[in-house]
């Protein structure tokens, strides 16, 4: 955005060792400072708000993108009805049961269940005790 080289800067150096009394050469030098790091910073805020809003703007656009999409294959394929993966067969000992003549085995699932919390009494009362010859 502004471009300073390093040629304009030994000028600026220059001339402000010309016009600058040298007790208050570091006063002015600081207030530069000052005055720099805040321009650098109005410049950070800007860039990072302009970036936002590109951002902001890309993903309106691709989402009109998806969206356009989505209405195209809808309308290519209306109401195709939706056809669901066929399942893992049973387990071998079920196609055993069936070779047998038996009637095939019935797999039941079983809910899972949350161990019961454990309050800090419990865990101290897990901890093995230390003996006389142990360092605590």
């Amino acid at each position: 955005m502004f471009d300073v080289a390093s040629s304009e800067v030994i000028l600026l150096g220059v001339v402000a060792l010309l016009v600058i009394p040298p007790k208050d050469l570091p006063k002015a030098m600081r207030v530069a400072g000052h005055w720099i790091g805040k321009v650098r910073g109005v410049a950070n805020q800007f860039r990072s708000g302009f970036d936002t809003m590109l951002r902001e703007s890309e993903l309106q656009e691709m989402e009109k993108k998806w969206a356009a999409e989505n209405d195209r294959i809808m309308r290519e394929h209306p109401s195709e009805p939706v056809q669901m993966l066929p399942m893992a067969g049973p387990p071998a000992e079920a196609h055993a049961a069936e070779d047998a003549g038996d009637a095939p085995a019935v797999l039941v699932e079983q809910p899972m269940v949350a161990a019961p919390e454990r309050s800090a009494d419990a865990v101290a009362v897990d901890q093995p005790k230390p003996t006389a010859g142990t360092l605590l």
